[in-house]
């Protein structure tokens, strides 16, 4: 007899089938659009969550079937730590490079985290 194949590791989190198009999904997350479901219908953000190696995991759920979908983001690029670093120096509330000046970063230990992508762009003073 064979041996079923392992699952993957998710660490006690909630995982989902990969997107078709993940730049086109990430796109319309960061603009806070409405994100269509590749099997119809709209997708619904369930959870980010934030990795270890400063990448996070968006867990969205279809409207009408509701089937799983993960969305991997990538850890934040040495150029947008470097504007959050600025704007810290400037004094000014350092908000999220990729979602825009409306969302605001949030301490979370010594970190400055973007709740709606769950990647933390810095260390907060």
């Amino acid at each position: 007899m064979g041996r079923a194949p392992k699952k993957a590791d998710t660490g006690g989190r909630p995982s989902g089938l990969p997107l078709p198009d993940p730049k086109g999904a990430l796109k319309a997350f960061y603009a806070g659009t409405r994100l269509e479901s590749p099997v119809g219908g709209f997708l619904e953000v369930l959870g980010v969550h934030s990795l270890e190696d400063g990448s996070a995991t968006v867990i969205l759920e279809c409207s009408t079937s509701s089937i799983r979908f993960e969305l991997p983001i990538k850890a934040a690029t040495r150029t947008e730590k470097a504007k959050v670093k600025q704007a810290l120096a400037d004094g000014s509330d350092p908000t999220c490079p990729r979602h825009g000046s409306e969302q605001r970063l949030f301490r979370e230990g010594s970190l400055l985290v973007c709740h709606l992508c769950g990647i933390p762009f810095g260390k907060a003073a």
